[in-house]
């Protein structure tokens, strides 16, 4: 298996083992995901894409096997090690998950506030990846008070604050209109021919046409690789 950013060997997640209620969500996935490239996992729902998603973006962990992130494999580390990992990592949810009444600005920069950065610095910050996904004037804004293809960039600009390596989006078009959806897909070609690594789970032949690789997965297994 050649060396990629990413590379999971015989993955699998199963929930609920030993019980009549047991799901084996991934079955035995090995994939090695490029940096810099811009890949799709594909599948019919449950077939266990977002949960491939989760253990590669280290939000979850393996039943069995392992998830590499520039060669250290992340069931190896710490809780406290994974969210510094996760540090170099950026996400975008298909529900949003952003904050009521919360300004978009401050939205896009929360996870920051860990780090210490002032909220001058954060403002800078959020200003520019605004102003870059065409939100400039919505900063001060309340994400209740945008539309649903805006609150969408609004979770990308707050996957992108941190410079991210890698960034994960799981079903991004689902809850968008074929419009926003084609925004959103020319927006995550922009990101990705900037240098930014992209692992997408959609059923959305949009993306899929956009992507350097596609993995396609059936009954947790995978099943096809496509470049």
């Amino acid at each position: 298996m050649n060396s990629g950013i990413l590379e999971a060997e015989s993955l699998s997640r199963v929930y609920h083992p030993g019980t009549s209620s047991e799901v084996r969500a991934l079955n035995g996935v090995s994939l090695v995901i490029p940096g810099g490239g811009y890949v799709v996992l594909a599948g019919p729902s449950g077939s266990g894409k977002t949960t491939l998603l989760s253990l590669l973006g280290a939000l979850d962990r393996p039943t069995s096997g392992h998830v590499k992130f520039s060669d250290r494999k992340l069931d190896e580390c710490s809780d406290v090690e994974l969210a510094r990992q996760r540090r170099r990592m950026g996400f975008v949810f298909q529900n949003f998950s952003l904050i009521p009444r919360l300004p978009v600005w401050e939205n896009i920069t929360y996870p920051q506030i860990p780090r210490g950065l002032s909220a001058a610095k954060r403002r800078q910050a959020a200003d520019g990846v605004l102003s870059r996904l065409g939100l400039a004037a919505k900063a001060d804004v309340p994400p209740e008070e945008l539309s649903g293809g805006e609150q969408q960039r609004v979770a990308v600009a707050r996957a992108l604050i941190g410079d991210p390596e890698v960034i994960f989006a799981d079903e991004p078009t689902s809850n968008l209109d074929r419009r926003a959806a084609t925004e959103l897909a020319a927006i995550l070609q922009e990101i990705n021919a900037g240098g930014t690594t992209l692992v997408v789970s959609t059923h959305d032949t949009l993306l899929a046409e956009s992507a350097s690789l596609v993995f396609t997965l059936e009954d947790g297994r995978l099943v096809d690789e496509t470049a």
